[in-house]
């Protein structure tokens, strides 16, 4: 996707909401107590109350803010400068009830050089970004509610900062251009380190445009050859229309496991970038899957069913490989894949299975496609263009859809003996030829994706046959969010 101009944002009236003194059920009885010692817990409930509570904050301090409608002023953000909680010891700002504290204005929290502070429980309905710079690390917002102004061009949150979380919140209701998560660095072409992305739900983003409304965007072109690390996983995603990658990579070496992404536009989608891993994801019943530019990346344990779209593309490039020096309008072309692996996913009933790109110049190279199972009832299973020395071994096709043009060798037709959980994910039966079948050797796998072990003897496809209780499932609205364990 194309990088969006950042829109800074404009005021947002709010006419219901009180203003600097706070809730008026609780204007009276403002007085701070000093926070000195660690580990005190401060109740607040007016602004001014809570700004002098962060200014002596020490680690362990906890502040408890009141439940009401705060509007925060333009030109007196809730500043939270050179607070410096510890590993453990966190300075925490709580909303009294999860959603009960509810930030209206054009800013709300404005953070500059901390650390280990912790937001939880907040409502969010600002008019501009919330960032988190890059002179701050170890900031968590957890458990929060996100709907902030539906402005043209507003990213909602900006993470820079090193070893941030963002974990247990929701992000929902945006109609316009930009996106929920935005995860950059400083400068033009870093990336934060070590972000972790966990337990969120993400839902109903409805910009109609082509792109510019990812979900997440972890990265943007500058950034691609830049290292982040980050870690995206048990996240929710439900009517993620506004774009058609919900997780957007534009960076390299991350991880992108256990999320479920239901009924979306949006899939995952490996932009710009080498060395991601994407595993264990569950893609069902929307219209994107897993599309693959870059190299070095590892794809397994996926299980994509009932798309409408192209289930995993391993894409064409425009250049061969993304180098550093190169200008900026030849890093956002696409990157060809060189040295991909995808290995043990199951695609079931999808319209698109697996396919290439002819568009571009740059062919895909030295991709190994292994123990996969591509079960479908219509068109070709396999419809790859131009390619360079691919390895297809292991692979399990079934249904009346036709083979394509996977090579004789890289497969076998049989009945996986596929039967529907509680969950409606299609897992082995105990007669089906895929147990025991797989054939790569040293796969980088240990588990399947529910969570069980591989074994000695792998099965073919994403699932390893257990009869035991799954670990992971599906995602639903209850297993994230912030009401969630």
């Amino acid at each position: 996707m194309q990088r969006r101009t950042f829109l800074t944002g404009t005021a947002l009236g709010a006419a219901t909401a009180l203003s600097l003194s706070g809730p008026a059920h609780a204007r009276a009885t403002a007085g701070v107590a000093p926070a000195g010692r660690r580990g005190r817990t401060v109740a607040v409930d007016s602004l001014d109350a809570l700004q002098k509570a962060i200014d002596a904050a020490v680690p362990g301090t906890r502040i408890v803010v009141a439940n009401g409608a705060y509007t925060v002023p333009a030109a007196r953000p809730v500043t939270i400068r050179g607070v410096h909680g510890a590993d453990g010891t966190p300075v925490t700002i709580v909303a009294a009830s999860r959603g009960g504290a509810v930030l209206h204005g054009e800013r709300s929290f404005l953070f500059e050089d901390s650390t280990h502070v912790t937001v939880s429980g907040f409502s969010f309905r600002q008019s501009t970004t919330l960032e988190v710079p890059p002179s701050c690390s170890h900031v968590r917002l957890t458990r929060n509610d996100f709907r902030l102004a539906d402005v043209e061009g507003l990213h909602w949150v900006m993470v820079r900062g090193d070893d941030t979380v963002i974990d247990r919140n929701h992000f929902h209701g945006k109609t316009t251009l930009g996106v929920f998560l935005g995860i950059e660095g400083a400068g033009t072409e870093a990336m934060a380190q070590r972000v972790h992305v966990h337990r969120n739900h993400f839902s109903d983003h409805s910009f109609a445009g082509s792109n510019g409304g990812e979900p997440i965007r972890l990265g943007v072109s500058p950034r691609a050859l830049s290292s982040a690390y980050a870690i995206v996983e048990h996240n929710l995603f439900e009517r993620a229309d506004g774009d058609p990658e919900a997780i957007s990579v534009k960076s390299s070496r991350n991880t992108i496991r256990h999320n479920t992404i239901r009924n979306s536009l949006g899939g995952i989608v490996l932009r710009h970038g080498n060395g991601t891993r994407v595993e264990g994801n569950h893609l069902i019943g929307g219209a994107e899957g897993v599309r693959i530019y870059g190299n070095d990346h590892v794809v397994v344990n996926n299980y994509l069913a009932g798309l409408s779209g192209r289930a995993m593309v391993v894409g064409s490039g425009t250049a061969r490989d993304h180098v550093p020096g190169e200008s900026a309008d030849a890093r956002r072309g696409n990157d060809a894949p060189d040295r991909v692996l995808i290995a043990h996913n199951t695609f079931l009933d999808n319209a698109g299975t697996l396919s290439g790109e002819s568009h571009r110049p740059h062919e895909p190279r030295d991709v190994t496609v292994a123990d996969n199972l591509l079960v479908g009832q219509a068109g070709d299973l396999v419809e790859m263009a131009n390619t360079v020395r691919f390895t297809w071994q292991g692979n399990i096709l079934f249904g009346a859809a036709g083979d394509g043009n996977v090579p004789a060798g890289g497969f076998v037709r049989a009945d996986p003996l596929l039967v529907p959980g509680s969950d409606g994910v299609h897992r082995l039966s105990g007669a089906s030829p895929a147990i025991g079948a797989a054939t790569l050797r040293s796969a980088p796998v240990t588990h399947d994706l529910d969570g069980d072990p591989r074994g000695t003897l792998r099965d073919v496809g994403a699932d390893e046959y257990a009869t035991r209780a799954p670990r992971y499932r599906p995602l639903t609205p209850a297993d994230v969010g912030p009401n969630c364990p």
